[in-house]
This record gives C-alpha cells, structure tokens and sequence, in this order.
C-alpha cells in the first residue's frame, strides 16, 4: 500500500481540501487510486472503485481507517459536492448483509462520497445496533456524534440521524475478526493461480490493452501470453 504523490489532488466534497490520494491492488489486477480526506473521514470512490478493490487492498484500508480513528473529525455540510463536476451529491441507501450503509453520489455517475464508518458498514467490519440494544445503551448515553457526517445523535430520541439517515452502529470486535478472517481467505485464494480465474483475468488484461490501441492481424496469441506473463508476475515478489 502506498500513498502516491499527485500534482492535482481531488477537492473534497466536504471541505473541499486537497484529498490524500491511495494506491490499492485492483481485484483483477493493476492497481486503483482512491481519494481520501482524514479531517472529514470520508472517501471518495470513482465509478464503481468501492467493488474493484481486492481483499488484501481492503484489510490495508481497514487498517490505515483505524490508524486514524482518534484523528478530529469535522462534520459534513449539508450540501457535498462531486470532486470532478462540482455538482451537488445526492443522498443515498444500499442493503448488505451487516445492514444498512448510506453515501452521496453524483447524478453524473462521477462516483461516490462514503464516510469511513459507512465504508466498513459496507464491508461488514461494523454492526448495527438492535433495537434493545439502543435501548440499553441511551440508559447511558444521551448524544453521540453520527458515523456517517459526524452530525450529533440524540440516541434517547432518534432511531438513526436526521440529517443523514445512518443507522446506529458500532465496531464490534467479533464482526472486525470475522471480516478479517474472511477477507484473509479470499486474499489466500486470490494468490492461489486457479486456471479458470487466470483465464478471466488474462482476457481483462487483453480488453484493456485492445482499448488503447487499435488491433492488427496476429496479435490475439502474442498479447494473450503477454498479458498471462503480466498477471503471474504481479502475484509474486
């Protein structure tokens, strides 16, 4: 995992403060850049960035999100706007198996802005609250400030945030050990050279190359071997 230096960093859709910008290993192979903001705890994910990252590339990210855990978090405004186009970002909800995540995105399918909380909802390292938990919990807690932009949480009165609609969670340490663990395993099965998944991810590498430069006769074998070499040296040292 590296932290590339770039002469034009993202604005921020928050602050609007150059965003760090994070190299990770592409699910398939290469590498993606991600955009992150440490003051406002948020990433910024291109056009479907958030499902690309293979599972050695999320166990780095988990651990660089919690190496910033106490770092001071400022809240969202009420409007974010897109890094690349300016536009406002819109609300949205999607369902996993760890339950319910939000973000805003752009209308112009430019990406996503997620919280840090929000991102390992996603990737199951946080749990959501049940109901009788969060009534326990008010018993000794009145306000806390929202995972998803920071916004205060009266947790006496609201089931999730007003201004954001997060659910209540939390990072439960068995959900973390679990990811881990899953995570761990699909990264040792992604190393292993399964034939099938070797052939796929040659042809994506032959799509790519096919992409940026125009074909000619006779070049099917000789960049379909080119490619296979690619990929096997990137799963070694």
């Amino acid at each position: 995992m590296t932290l590339p230096t770039k002469t034009t960093p993202s604005p921020c859709p928050s602050c609007t403060q150059p965003m760090t910008r994070l190299e990770l290993p592409h699910r398939i192979f290469g590498t993606l850049v991600l955009d992150l903001c440490f003051p406002c705890q948020g990433i910024w994910f291109d056009q479907y960035e958030s499902v690309q990252i293979n599972p050695g590339g999320i166990i780095d990210l988990f651990k660089l999100i919690h190496a910033h855990r106490s770092d001071p978090r400022q809240p969202h405004p009420a409007i974010l706007r897109c890094p690349r186009c300016r536009d406002k970002l819109f609300a949205g909800l999607d369902v996993v198996r760890s339950g319910r995540f939000t973000y805003h995105r752009c209308l112009q399918n430019h990406g996503r802005f997620t919280s840090f909380a929000q991102f390992m909802i996603e990737k199951g390292f946080v749990r959501q609250l049940a109901p009788a938990e969060i009534t326990a919990l008010a018993a000794r807690i009145g306000t806390f400030h929202c995972t998803g932009c920071g916004a205060p949480i009266d947790i006496r009165t609201q089931a999730s945030c007003n201004n954001c609609g997060s659910p209540i969670s939390i990072l439960d340490p068995e959900a973390v050990e679990k990811a881990l663990a899953d995570y761990q395993q699909k990264e040792s099965k992604r190393t292993r050279l399964d034939p099938e998944t070797l052939a796929d991810s040659i042809l994506a590498i032959e799509k790519q190359r096919r992409q940026q430069s125009a074909p000619h006769a006779g070049a099917l074998v000789g960049d379909l071997f080119l490619s296979g070499i690619e990929l096997v040296s990137d799963l070694f040292p």
